[in-house]
Formats: C-alpha cells, structure tokens, sequence
C-alpha cells in the first residue's frame, strides 16, 4: 500500500479509513442515547421496570472496564485486528440484544455490546492519531466530535420513531447494516504497515508479545465492583448499607491486587509510565474532571427545563443539544489557538471559561426564560472544546505508536470513570438539597414524577432549581480542579515528539 514516510496511507485509502472511523464512532455513539426514549415500549414488552436502569449501567460499566484492555492490545497487536474483533462483538451483542426475550437476558447482552463498544471508543481516537500527522489531527477529531454531537441529537429522536411506528428491537437491529459497513471498510482498506518490534533483553532477536491476562482480569474485576458500587449506591440501597460498605471494601482490595500483578508483568495492562509522565497524568485527571462536570447538564438540565422553565421534552432537549453544536465548531477552531499559545494554555483558557459559565448558571432568574440557559450551553459547548480537544491531541503527540493505544485508553477511561463518579455524586447532591428544602422528604425522581402529574405546588419547583443549582456549583468546583491540575502539573509546553 503507498503511504507517507510516517507509514500513513496514501489520501484515498486514508478518507475510506476515516468514513470507517466515523462509522463505527457513530455505532458507539448512537448507542448511548437511542435506547433512552424506547425504555418505555421495552419496558412494557419485556417487563422488568425495578431493573431497567441496568440497560445503561451494564453498557457504562463494560465499556469503561474495558478501556484499558484494548488499548494494550492495541499497542500489542495492532489497531486493526482490536478494531475489527471490537466491532464484530457489538454486533453480536446488538443481534442478541434484538432478539431478547426477557430484561435479564437484554441487559446481559447490552453487558456484550459494551464489551465491543470499548474497543470501539479507544481504537477509533487512536487511528485517528495514527492516520493524521500532529498538524492535521484538529481535522480528524473534529469530524469525530461531530459524530458524537450528531448522534446526540437524533438518536433520542431515531428511537422515539423507531419505538412508536415500527419495533423497539429495530433500535439495536440498526447497529447492523451500519456496522457491516465500517467493517468492511477497515478490513479493505486499513492496512497497518510493519511496526519495529520491541528487543528482548534476554535473548536474541525482538521481544515475543505477550498479554498481561491476569493484569486485565484483574482491572476488569476492579473497575466492575467499584463502578457497580457508584452506580448502584443510593439507588439501589443506601450509600452506608451492607451491599455498598462490601462492594466498595472488595473494590479497594482489588485494587491492592491490581497494583501487585501489575508489577510483576512484564507488559501491564495499566504500565505505571501512565502515571509517572507529568503531561499523561494531568490530561487523566483533568479528563476525569472533565467527565465529572459534564452530569450537571446532561443528566439534570432536561430535569431543570421541564420542572422549572415549563417547557416540553422537544424543547427540553435542544436546550441541551446546543452545546453538541458549538463543541465540535470550537474544538476545530481550537488549533489556531493551541498552535500559538501551546496545548496546556488553550485547555487553561477552555476550562477557565468554562468555570465561569457554570458559575453564572445558578444566578439565573427564576423561574427565568428558555434562552437563558440555551446561551450559558451554547457558550460552555465552545468553552470544553477548546479544552478538551487540544488535550487528547497533545498527549497523544507526547507518544510514539507502541504507546499511543494505552494512553489514549487512559485518558478515555478517565473520563468515563469521571462520569460514573458525577452520576453518583451530584445524585446525591440532589437529593440531599431536595431533602432540605421540602422537610426531608421524596429524591429527584420522585418529585419530577409528581411534576408531570400536575400535583406539585410551587415550593416544590424551587427546590428543583435549587438542586439543580447546588450540582451546577458543584460542577464550577470540578472545572477549577480541572484547571489547578493543568496550571500546577502539567507542563507548559507538552514533550511533542517529532512526526
């Protein structure tokens, strides 16, 4: 296959490539919204309504767990064949999924989808550093950010309509064709050229691969346990009841054995240089934050524009989507700025701006007007695309390509790691004002649930919007760690090592 001299694929292989890319980005993407809206058909076909939650918490935690694996594997063996094995697992998770016939049996295989939706997520953004060199990438993850903003967008829509005029199992028989189609994309056109293998220093010749399995069993069991404790506490069962206080205690141990394996492996799943690199630590925590400020508006702004402002779920929605619509313009437009100020002062200018946005949210009048909050989504939506983004490019850039798939496994995994701990978090800090405010009774769900039957009184919609308030707060808190972790650190100009 003709390339350039970094062993790239020549320009039409390359565009094959990246609709492969795209393709698969959108499999993943879609996949995290286009089931919210059909719960209720779901719900009434197969039963299981005390359980449903886990059609979401079982994709989240087999996605997240499994970050870290892949991008070992890729390092190991290569984007292609993890791309590929990923896809084809999804797949098979989204015909068993169609053919369910119980809500035990769809969330054991919403459990296998998410198996191949980590590869998916963590192989994509590392081809995309592979196939770009460091002054093209900007163009590549802004097609991706588009995906996912795309995908954010229609996918509650696509569901709704595929629920109401034809079957809800259509929702995950879609993933099909689509995914077909990217496979067959990167089996005809992606062609990895030969990579220089490692040398042993124990005897002659390159060093023979070896996979850390006991490494990846390991963190697959801790991650499990410990994100099963975060999602489920408070939910399920109280956060100081039995079942937490022994997930949480078995989770901590599992880490202890975690750290011991990973020791003694001669090619860890999770290699401490993760931790030990200035520059890849601060994009993990600040990504981890990153993750953790995004629940405020995701999960409990639709909650705010409905309760509060009065408006419809149509409307709801796109006073959230907005900022899918200025992330990917900023995050495009971000290296004009990161080429003259550098990577870690484009994502300080980000996060610093962003810090403010949250902060003004809970100064809005009440019960205040719709285009209030739209314009503070519109502006947060530009402000983490000068953030994030320069931050994924940069420390992918710090890397050569036997570390590229770890590292960008890593911050990912920080990110979603990020979002569990915000889900439980802010729930909690949302209850625990409701609690307060209306004499220490009834949580989020049960008090918008009385929203929607008109038997609310007025008190009860102002702590809502305190609530809301209070885990908007909350987010401003985890942006300025954000931006203290990037100021004290990361350097100031990222170890780029030469193309």
């Amino acid at each position: 296959m003709c390339g350039d001299g970094a062993g790239r694929p020549d320009t039409r292989r390359r565009g094959a490539v990246v609709a492969a890319l795209m393709l698969a980005m959108a499999l993943a993407a879609l996949d995290a919204t286009i089931v919210s809206t059909a719960v209720p058909q779901i719900v009434g076909d197969l039963g299981g309504f005390s359980v449903f939650s886990w059609l979401f918490s079982g994709y989240l935690l087999a996605v997240t767990v499994t970050l870290p694996v892949y991008g070992k594997l890729s390092d190991t063996f290569g984007r292609k064949p993890v791309l590929v094995a990923g896809a084809a697992v999804f797949l098979l998770g989204s015909l068993l999924c169609a053919g369910a016939w119980d809500m035990t049996a769809l969330i054991a295989f919403r459990i296998v989808q998410g198996l191949g939706g980590g590869a998916l997520q963590g192989t994509v953004q590392t081809l995309a550093a592979d196939l770009y060199p460091l002054a093209e990438r900007p163009k590549i993850q802004s097609k991706l950010s588009t995906v996912w903003a795309l995908s954010a967008v229609a996918g509650p829509g696509l569901g709704g309509v595929l629920a109401a005029y034809a079957d809800w199992r259509w929702i995950f028989l879609i993933n099909l064709p689509i995914g077909a189609a990217a496979l067959w994309l990167v089996v005809r056109h992606l062609h990895e050229p030969e990579r220089e293998k490692p040398k042993d220093p124990e005897a002659e010749g390159p060093a023979r691969a070896r996979v850390d399995w006991p490494g990846a069993l390991t963190v697959f069991a801790c991650g499990g346990v410990l994100l099963t404790a975060l999602v489920q506490g408070g939910v399920a069962w109280p956060w100081l009841s039995a079942p937490s206080l022994t997930l949480f205690g078995t989770g901590l141990a599992l880490a202890g054995v975690v750290v011991v394996v990973e020791r003694r492996a001669a090619q860890p799943i999770i290699p401490g240089w993760v931790w030990r690199r200035r520059t890849i630590a601060a994009v993990n925590l600040a990504l981890g934050a990153l993750g953790l400020l995004m629940v405020a508006p995701s999960v409990f702004l639709p909650t705010y524009a409905q309760s509060v402002l009065g408006l419809a779920p149509v409307a709801a929605g796109f006073v959230l989507s907005v900022w899918t619509l200025s992330w990917p313009v900023s995050a495009a437009l971000s290296q004009h700025v990161y080429r003259r100020i550098g990577f870690r002062d484009t994502a300080l200018l980000g996060i610093g701006l962003a810090t403010l946005i949250l902060v003004a949210f809970p100064f809005l009048p009440y019960p205040g007007s719709w285009w209030q909050p739209t314009l503070l989504m519109l502006l947060l939506g530009g402000a983490l695309g000068l953030f994030q983004l320069p931050l994924i490019v940069g420390v992918q850039s710090t890397v050569g390509w036997s570390e590229r798939g770890t590292t960008t496994a890593s911050v990912l995994f920080c990110r979603q790691t990020g979002q569990t701990v915000g889900a439980s978090l802010f729930g909690a800090v949302a209850n625990g004002v409701l609690a307060a405010r209306l004499g220490g009774g009834g949580d989020l769900d049960s008090v918008t649930r009385a929203l929607d039957t008109g038997t609310a009184p007025e008190a009860t919609r102002r702590a809502i919007a305190d609530a809301v308030h209070a885990v908007y707060f909350g987010a401003a808190g985890a942006a300025a760690l954000a931006f203290l972790v990037l100021l004290l650190v990361a350097p100031r100009r990222f170890p780029v090592r030469p193309e």
